[in-house]
């Protein structure tokens, strides 16, 4: 989906409804949020007041909670993470989801793992103890677009990667 719809996801209420084998979802109420949106970059726009002082009384801890809160809670939308699932799902339980339908088990799993590894190199180099190995994580961010575009392919046809990793 595009990124606006996902932000509509947040802001209405949408039914699902299954037709023909395809699912299909139908807004039924959408929220003002004008004031929300004002409101919200209004304190934003305030936390620039809680640099030196008042945000030295939050502990280090429950910031690092927020932000694990936010991880886990933003997974249902990410896709590396259905991915993931669907390795230990069986074939008939998979969801109607578009790429499924286009791209063989065999290659989403495969496309699944090649993510992953290049996961684990960035967070192995991002987690080093060294300050060195941390200095190079921008490079090795930087070297997984050539990878993407240029190495992937070779291994999975061009038209599966576009269902794969095409916004759904």
């Amino acid at each position: 989906k595009q990124w606006y719809q996902r932000r509509v996801r947040g802001l209405a209420d949408i039914e699902e409804h299954m037709d023909h084998g395809h699912l299909k979802e139908i807004v039924v109420y959408v929220r003002e949020t004008r004031l929300t949106s004002l409101i919200s970059h209004i304190m934003i726009s305030l936390s620039i007041l809680m640099i030196p002082t008042p945000l030295n009384y939050i502990p280090i801890p429950v910031l690092y909670g927020l932000f694990l809160f936010l991880a886990i809670s933003s997974l249902s939308d990410f896709q590396l993470w259905e991915r993931m699932l669907l390795i230990f799902t069986e074939q008939n339980a998979y969801p109607p989801a578009h790429y499924i339908r286009r791209v063989p088990q065999r290659m989403v799993h495969c496309f699944t793992f090649v993510q992953l590894f290049q996961l684990a190199i960035l967070c192995a180099f991002s987690f080093a103890g060294s300050p060195y190995l941390k200095m190079c994580f921008p490079v090795l961010l930087a070297l997984m677009i050539p990878i993407r575009s240029k190495i992937i392919p070779l291994f999975i046809p061009k038209r599966y990667l576009e269902a794969l990793d095409g916004h759904f």
